[in-house]
């Protein structure tokens, strides 16, 4: 088993290891070590109300290389690649290596894609956060271990090696690295340390390379957090209001209680938590218990009423421009011909595979104790210390691997950790419990995609070419009223107009309008976020004006993206690796897109056989990728695959409606993902590149939509402007 990191505020460790970090410093990147020891540990703690330091590498006596993590992993692979990055300068053997999510240090652990103030992961940023730090973590531990050998060998430092976790020497001597782990910690910290090269790399790049954590994932022993067994757990589920906004008046807990199993029934500040011995004697519980909800502040309106007010609004003056290039409005009236629609995307739900769960313990000591997928580790830290009124120090968070987010496990604020601590809270020190959250609590429990309605016109000149663009947003903000509020400027949440507000194509004549509603649904972050609707109008709105122009949608695209090599290179690539010059059987079709996202280019074509309005497949996708280094170019194709199906899901069927205010889905089979069956062969192509990794974790999900929607354009001649396509087909 491996050792668990030490915590420098509390136990004394009994034996040494040697840790490794670097801190984000006005002067650049500060490599730090600390010797653990247990004559040393009182030398070591933290100051009273500080968090402990904890580092990015550390290597046992054991032999063990352990990995610290910033970014959170939810499948998308940001241990691996991190661990990669380690690896690379390190030279370890990848069967020494485990990685373990870090938390409570924003110095060391601070996402630096977001300014390196706070840890959290999000917006693909993984490897753009953590590219030199967690290089320069195993090249510093490279050199000291190395150091240590060289001293204890009486042996030049140059005339050693290091090969899949052995230092050696020619003479005949070597090490593995536990052995030298205490002599390299009392090595002074190198004050620089150099990075190999690209031709050097072995692990950067490596196609095929295996994923050291694969095993766990596919025989059943990787333990997530509802798989995650403590002395004495008990299991809480949850009873939330039918309708947002709604609170509890009174409830009725007597039968409940009286249930064989059910230990407690207490209310949190968003429901009732019902707490039994076990999920199935909770589940009794809560269908035992009678709430009456007070509904004065609820939401009464239904998806439809709601989309009526949008539509009215998109016809009417914006709020406000995130955009306004050139005179688009002079630039349409004089154009030579237009097109124009209105676009409608309803709310999605996350639907991630593993349903919200955390684990919340009220120890002896009065510390608070978080298991869970933490997503944004400093803001949970703070509110789980005020829900547990304690102050952030006595509060620790154990950051747990997580059958998927997309986006869901980032909430402002905290509802899961709220509720986990508000419970284990009431029950009292030394209870711990887990609040398991159902499918039903799931889709039914607030944070979605919003719901989005566009009014887009465009004006082509005499020859073809794009003059004008005008693009009204109406939708919810997901950052007002949030702690990221102050983002929003002028008027403009960046997050609703982007992937049409930075829109690529050379046009004169720009405007991006945006008014945002006041609706009280609560909306998140989607996988990909504002891309999510925004490539899809741009998208299938410029096939359209090509069509309109009589121009290939590949070289219309082309022609306006002089300025943009890294968007037209991959609009290229796809194109040549689908055949698009090359004509099709009877009855299949071809479709494409491209958008820009979190930094990372990617086009997609796709293929379809059509037969009917209600009888069509999507066969085949050509996806060419732009991601500045590829680190693992293995795992970019697969995400890029399940970026794709996640996509397509969501783009063909997946809705999310409401009904006098109650959400009318409530599990997997009226809220329907991509099945597999659906799944057509993707073939991903990455392009090489020399400039620093990006991130695909969100990417692929963008073009999916708009390339099946202009696929289905060409065998039908219609464009498809209200989702699902499903649905906006038939209609």
């Amino acid at each position: 088993m491996l050792p668990h990191r030490i915590e420098l505020t509390t136990a004394r460790p009994s034996r040494r290891q040697f840790l490794i970090g670097t801190a984000a410093a006005t002067a650049g990147l500060v490599i730090g070590f600390r010797l653990i020891a247990a004559d040393k540990a009182s030398a070591q703690e933290a100051k009273p109300g500080a968090n402990p330091f904890q580092a990015y590498v550390e290597i046992t006596p054991e032999n063990r290389v352990v990995i610290h993590s910033s970014q959170f992993e939810m499948g998308q692979g940001s241990y691996f690649g991190i661990a990669t990055l380690v690896m690379e300068e390190l030279d370890g053997d990848w069967s020494q290596v485990d990685v373990v999510g870090a938390s409570g240090n924003p110095a060391l652990y601070g996402n630096l894609a977001w300014g390196g103030t706070a840890q959290g992961t999000g917006g693909s940023t993984s490897m753009t956060s953590s590219w030199e730090r967690y290089r320069k973590a195993g090249a510093a531990a490279r050199a000291m271990l190395v150091a240590a050998a060289a001293k204890e060998w009486s042996v030049p430092a140059g005339e050693i090696t290091v090969d899949a976790g052995v230092v050696s020497h020619a003479s005949g001597k070597k090490a593995s690295f536990g052995e030298l782990a205490e002599a390299a910690a009392g090595i002074p910290v190198p004050a620089e340390v150099p990075l190999k090269s690209k031709e050097q790399w072995t692990q950067i790049g490596a196609d095929g390379l295996k994923r050291y954590d694969s095993a766990g994932k596919t025989n059943g022993t990787q333990t997530y957090t509802i798989d995650l067994k403590l002395d004495g757990l008990l299991t809480a589920t949850m009873i939330h209001p039918p309708k947002f906004g709604a609170t509890v008046k009174s409830f009725d807990a007597a039968k409940a209680k009286a249930f064989d199993g059910v230990v407690d029934v207490v209310q949190t500040p968003r429901g009732i938590a019902v707490v039994g011995q076990n999920m199935w004697a909770a589940l009794k519980g809560r269908d035992l218990v009678t709430v009456e909800w007070d509904e004065a502040k609820a939401v009464q309106r239904g998806t439809a009423e709601l989309l009526a007010e949008y539509r009215e609004l998109s016809n009417g003056p914006a709020k406000a421009t995130a955009r306004n290039d050139g005179d688009a409005a002079a630039a349409l009236s004089s154009a030579a011909s237009t097109v124009e629609g209105k676009y409608e995307f309803p709310y999605l739900a996350h639907a991630s595979l593993e349903p919200l769960n955390a684990i919340a313990r009220i120890n002896g000591d009065g510390t608070v104790e978080v298991w869970g997928g933490h997503q944004i580790p400093d803001l949970y830290q703070a509110v789980a210390a005020q829900v547990g009124g304690v102050t952030p120090d006595k509060v620790k968070l154990h950051v747990m691997k997580t059958g998927g987010s997309f986006g869901r496990r980032a909430v402002s604020d905290a509802d899961l950790i709220v509720e986990a601590v508000a419970t284990a809270k009431a029950l009292g020190p030394g209870k711990p419990v887990k609040v398991q959250w159902t499918r039903e609590n799931d889709m039914r429990g607030g944070r979605y995609r919003p719901a989005y309605v566009h009014a887009i016109k465009g004006g082509l000149d005499k020859d073809g070419k794009l003059v004008a663009l005008h693009d009204h947003i109406v939708g919810q903000s997901i950052l007002g009223g949030s702690p990221f509020a102050a983002m929003i400027e002028n008027g403009v949440d960046a997050t609703s107009v982007e992937g049409a507000s930075n829109l690529p194509y050379a046009v004169p004549n720009v405007k991006v309008d945006l008014t945002t509603t006041e609706v009280n649904v609560p909306v998140l972050w989607w996988r990909s976020v504002g891309s999510t609707h925004t490539a899809y109008v741009i998208e299938t709105f410029v096939d359209e004006l090509a069509a309109s122009a009589k121009r290939d949608p590949v070289e219309f695209r082309l022609s306006m993206l002089d300025k943009h090599p890294r968007h037209a290179a991959v609009l290229k690539l796809a194109a040549e690796k689908a055949g698009w010059d090359t004509p099709l059987p009877e009855g299949r079709f071809r479709g494409v897109a491209l958008h820009e996202s979190f930094s990372t280019y990617v086009a997609e074509v796709v293929e379809i056989t059509f037969r009917s309005a209600s009888d069509f497949t999507v066969d085949r996708v050509v996806c060419a990728v732009d991601c500045g280094t590829a680190i693992n170019p293995d795992q970019i194709r697969a995400q890029m695959e399940g970026g794709i199906g996640f996509g397509l899901g969501a783009i063909l069927q997946e809705e999310l409606t409401l009904t006098g205010g109650v959400v009318d889905q409530e599990n997997y089979d009226t809220y329907t993902p991509l099945r597999i069956n659906q799944m057509p062969k993707v073939e991903v192509h990455i392009v090489p590149s020399d400039e620093p990794p990006t991130g695909v974790g969100e990417p692929g999900v963008p073009p999916i939509g708009p390339a099946v929607a202009n696929a289905l354009r060409a065998a039908t001649g219609k464009t498809i402007r209200s989702l699902p396509i499903t649905k906006g087909l038939s209609a």
